[in-house]
């Protein structure tokens, strides 16, 4: 039993805490509104954790004789007003749970602490910050805030380190990072926030005994009412990271939680503040304390990635994770935007390696999606890359931006599949790196290694339409053109807008010479991306009026023409024009851009050309062979 001089101050539970002294109840700070009645039934249930308080000793306790008559609803609705303000319920509860005719018991654990002794002051937040959450974030804590490790039933008299995730449960092999919920009431700070998760993704992504889920399939869940055991199942994950962001000025409160689902059993939850400078090392803590809870095995690199001594100027910080947001829009704005960022990001600290990586990685997609031309591009993505792997040797995405560029642009393919394989050695739960080598491995005509590769980015990244759609390029290749159109189909039912699942269905039509459904498509991708049904129904009235008339030949001949006309107003990569030629029987003008697309370093050539059906009739032409050799293709496969 505690004496008088021992008593705490302030009673803590996940994100909650009541100080005993000013009768208060917060959440991160934040002080909540909690009647008299009901403060002091919460303080009974804390006071003893685990433990059945009877109703009578509550009445006992709290009311006085004269209101006995009014107890039964007078306590119910003061248990009710607590379950409100911790976005409790009395059918799955987090903190109190009813014993009917017996009373309540307090089932999340309790950390006792003096005020006197406490880590740091709270955050001073700004006057105008709301002490209510909104409808949304409050059901996000009402399935998030539950403390520390176990139901406290279950751990009484344990210590909290000791039980973890339990040996009785099977490992949590697999996690995903929920959006962290931003608590400073400025919009602005969102895409801090968003940064934040990003970066715990990306440190606890470095750990391959770990599968975890990619940013883009966790961001669809920011605004959710989804159940954690909705979001579970449909990401394949044993266990979730829940977390908020409130800064002011400089410093930064971070709560974070680690839930395993579906039995919604809360494993660990703790808060930190720092300095926005150490930032980048309170995000590798956390990370290695995730890791410790779901007890797997780091090795040595890897804890050696997750301890950083790295102090990012906070400007240069605030640059980089703007990067980060602009950089996941995948659109000509986004990267553009992406690249000034991260820019700022290293001319502020110019030793901030992960800014160089993710510029390279920023030039990268933008060649590879055709957004900038590729020569130039490529080889500023090289050289980032390679200032990136100066300062940081063990960055992941630095040898997979390099791995990038040495296959399409140096056509270094030994080179390239080293770094590739590097790539995902270090980073083995970046999709990403899975993504590219897989594309790598396809045009190589290694198939089953490119299915393996591409299973792994479906998996880290199920609800990403990029990856989906660029997973069923192997497909393409591999010539399985019903599953490459039913991978497309699915993936436009999802996001209409997606140009590479448009893409893929025009070339598997194409390629299956159903082309009345390649003009269809043609003619339906141009209205969507904002021509009237007028205006494309002309444009594409001379390819149906050749097809119609001629035939396949017809189509290709009047495609042709199209990319010619284009092509004396703008560039056009010489391969589009090779491929075509080709497909006319124009053997001799389609070596002839070949060659110039060879001379241009065209990206398709390695991407399509040892795949590409208008290239069938002339694998053995001495021309193609020379091409080949030329090259360098390594031998393929059969």
């Amino acid at each position: 039993m505690e004496t008088p001089a021992t008593v705490p101050n302030v009673l803590r539970f996940g994100v909650f805490e009541v100080d005993l002294q000013a009768s208060e109840l917060r959440k991160s700070g934040i002080k909540l509104k909690l009647q008299d009645q009901p403060m002091q039934v919460l303080v009974a249930l804390l006071e003893k954790p685990g433990v059945v308080i009877g109703r009578e000793e509550l009445r006992e306790k709290l009311w006085d004789a004269d209101t006995f008559v009014d107890f039964e609803h007078s306590l119910g609705t003061a248990v009710n007003k607590i379950r409100e303000a911790l976005g409790d319920s009395a059918e799955n509860p987090r903190f109190i749970e009813t014993l009917p005719r017996r009373g309540y018991r307090f089932i999340a654990p309790v950390t006792s602490v003096s005020a006197a002794t406490s880590d740091q002051p709270p955050i001073a937040l700004p006057a105008h910050c709301p002490p209510v959450l909104s409808p949304r974030l409050r059901r996000r804590f009402a399935l998030s805030t539950a403390a520390v490790i176990a139901i406290a039933a279950l751990a009484w008299g344990i210590g909290h380190r000791n039980v973890g995730a339990g040996s009785a449960l099977p490992p949590i092999r697999s996690i995903a990072v929920l959006p962290f919920l931003n608590l400073s009431n400025d919009p602005q700070q969102e895409f801090f926030v968003d940064g934040m998760t990003d970066e715990l993704i990306t440190d606890l992504a470095k750990i391959s005994d770990l599968r975890v889920i990619s940013r883009t399939s966790v961001m669809p869940y920011k605004p959710t009412r989804k159940s954690l055991g909705e979001i579970a199942r449909e990401l394949n994950v044993d266990a979730v990271v829940e977390g908020t962001v409130l800064r002011s000025g400089n410093r930064v409160r971070v709560t974070a939680q680690l839930i395993r689902v579906p039995l919604e059993r809360h494993l660990w939850a703790d808060s930190y503040q720092r300095d926005l400078a150490d930032i980048l090392s309170l995000q590798g803590e956390v990370a290695r304390r995730i890791a410790s809870e779901v007890r797997v095995q780091l090795t040595p690199a890897e804890q050696a990635g997750l301890t950083t001594a790295f102090r990012a100027n906070p400007e240069a910080y605030e640059a980089y994770v703007k990067g980060r947001f602009y950089s996941r829009q995948l659109t000509s704005d986004g990267f553009d935007n992406a690249v000034l960022n991260f820019t700022r990001a290293f001319e502020l600290e110019p030793r901030y390696a992960q800014a160089f990586a993710d510029l390279a990685e920023t030039y990268c997609w933008m060649a590879a999606l055709g957004l900038a031309p590729a020569h130039e591009t490529l080889l500023k993505a090289r050289q980032a890359a390679m200032k990136a792997l100066e300062i940081d040797e063990s960055l992941g995405q630095g040898h997979s931006s390099l791995a990038w560029v040495k296959y399409a642009f140096e056509w270094n393919f030994s080179e390239a599949e080293r770094e590739f394989a590097r790539s995902v050695q270090l980073a083995p739960n970046s999709s990403w790196a899975h993504l590219w080598y897989g594309m790598y491995l396809a045009q190589a005509h290694r198939l089953d290694g490119s299915i393996t590769e591409m299973r792994k980015a479906q998996q880290l990244d199920p609800l990403s339409p990029i990856v989906n759609a660029l997973a069923a390029t192997q497909l393409l290749v591999g010539r399985r053109y019903d599953q490459a159109l039913e991978q497309a189909g699915k993936v436009l039912e999802t996001d209409p807008a997606n140009g590479v699942a448009r893409w893929l269905t025009i070339e598997v039509y194409e390629r299956n010479n159903i082309l009345s459904k390649a003009i269809d498509s043609q003619e339906d991708m141009s209205i969507f991306f904002g021509q009237s049904k007028q205006a494309a129904a002309q444009e594409f009235a001379p390819l149906r009026r050749a097809y119609a008339n001629f035939g396949v030949k017809g189509y290709w001949q009047a495609k042709l023409k199209r990319e010619e006309s284009r092509a004396r107003k703008s560039s056009v990569d010489p391969y589009v024009l090779a491929v075509l030629y080709a497909r006319t029987g124009d053997a001799s003008r389609a070596f002839a851009w070949l060659e110039k697309g060879y001379q241009s370093r065209s990206q398709n050539l390695t991407f399509w050309l040892r795949t590409e059906p208008g290239f069938d009739s002339y694998r053995s032409d001495s021309r193609y062979t020379d091409l080949v050799r030329r090259i360098g293709f390594p031998q393929q496969s059969p």
